[in-house]
């Protein structure tokens, strides 16, 4: 049984429709035949008088030579092209499953169980992640101690700060970091999301996250 898939679905997607690929000659440029089909005219209708000298029989040999030269490596990149691509798409399948960590100011909570992610701290002191609900109130606060300058990760359990679940759905997670003479700074969040599937885009991959959309498979930092 085959099924046909309508290439619109593809177009909206910023996708390619499998074998749609056009084979309409385009007519602005010329092909090796075109050159053949030049040079027999030229010699054709040239004055038997002055005949077309050793030098620009030459040149013109040469021409037809880097023509077919830039169309084999047309055709050869095309071909990397799309080994690369399918190359992507498995990379891509291979994390359906796992979960990865992005750059990222949102969490999202499950109905059970919690989240969490990390922050690099530029030295030694404490991490302050403050965590916000949709409307911009903040639910809880978290306190990490930095034992020196590098990776501190971070864990929320999901309650409110009086310990009281909280609902399913995303959370903003904003990071500081105070040294140890009372200096803050804000830092950039990363945090933990399933793949939940992948998307082939025009330029290039995106990993579908649960919770939190779609992020450039570029994005990832670590999976587990």
């Amino acid at each position: 049984m085959s099924t046909s898939v309508n290439s619109d679905l593809y177009s909206s997607l910023g996708l390619t429709a499998p074998n749609s690929a056009t084979k309409t000659k385009d007519k602005s440029a010329l092909d090796q035949a075109d050159f053949l089909k030049l040079m027999t005219t030229q010699l054709q209708h040239q004055d038997p008088t002055k005949p077309m000298d050793n030098s620009q029989m030459v040149a013109q040999m040469a021409q037809l030579s880097t023509v077919q030269g830039i169309t084999d490596l047309n055709t050869s990149v095309k071909g990397f092209q799309q080994s690369m691509a399918s190359d992507q798409v498995l990379r891509g399948a291979a994390l359906v499953g796992h979960e990865v960590m992005v750059p990222s100011t949102k969490v999202a909570l499950e109905a059970e169980g919690g989240a969490s992610g990390t922050v690099a701290a530029p030295s030694a002191g404490f991490v302050t992640v403050d965590i916000t609900d949709a409307n911009g109130l903040k639910v809880n606060q978290l306190n990490v101690p930095a034992d020196a300058a590098g990776e501190v990760a971070f864990q929320w359990d999901g309650t409110n700060a009086d310990g009281e679940r909280l609902p399913a759905g995303s959370y903003t997670v904003t990071a500081t970091h105070t040294d140890s003479a009372g200096a803050q700074s804000k830092l950039n969040t990363y945090v933990q999301a399933e793949v939940e599937s992948v998307t082939v885009g025009s330029d290039g991959l995106y990993l579908n996250l649960k919770g939190l959309g779609t992020a450039p498979l570029d994005y990832v930092l670590r999976v587990s």
